[in-house]
């Protein structure tokens, strides 16, 4: 008989923590960002946009968080898989909400299983996803 161990859940506390870290990594580099924390059932945990940043950073951020957390995989290593060809071209019409394929959706993992995710938007892609890494590993 197998055993199950229990993983502890994403927190508030938790999500507010990646959305400190990604915001100081974001201002570090001299970017305005929006944040955006899930858990894993895909339920707002935390959020926060900057007064300065592009509105649609926002939906943006949480589009990536969903992404990585529908995908268990970071969405800058999903962009070639939507091409035209690609593994899931098809994908974004199957699913109820809309994926969005640019780097900066990380999901968070805790003991090897997936606890939820965080999206970062408003930045260049590879910055994006430098700042969603950069919180992921502030959690650690």
């Amino acid at each position: 008989m197998s055993t199950i161990t229990a993983v502890a859940p994403l927190t508030t506390q938790d999500a507010d923590l990646l959305v400190a870290a990604a915001h100081r990594a974001a201002e570090e580099s001299g970017v305005t960002v929006s944040v955006t924390v899930l858990d894993a059932g895909g339920h707002l945990l935390a959020f926060r946009r900057d007064d300065r940043a592009v509105l649609i950073s926002g939906e943006t951020s949480t589009r990536k968080a969903y992404t990585a957390l529908q995908l268990n995989a970071p969405t800058a290593d999903l962009v070639d898989a939507v091409q035209p060809g690609g593994l899931f071209h098809t994908l974004p019409t199957a699913l109820d909400r809309p994926l969005l394929f640019i780097a900066g959706g990380v999901p968070v993992h805790r003991d090897g299983r997936l606890i939820g995710a965080i999206g970062v938007g408003g930045g260049a892609p590879e910055q994006d996803h430098g700042f969603a890494t950069a919180a992921i590993e502030a959690l650690a």
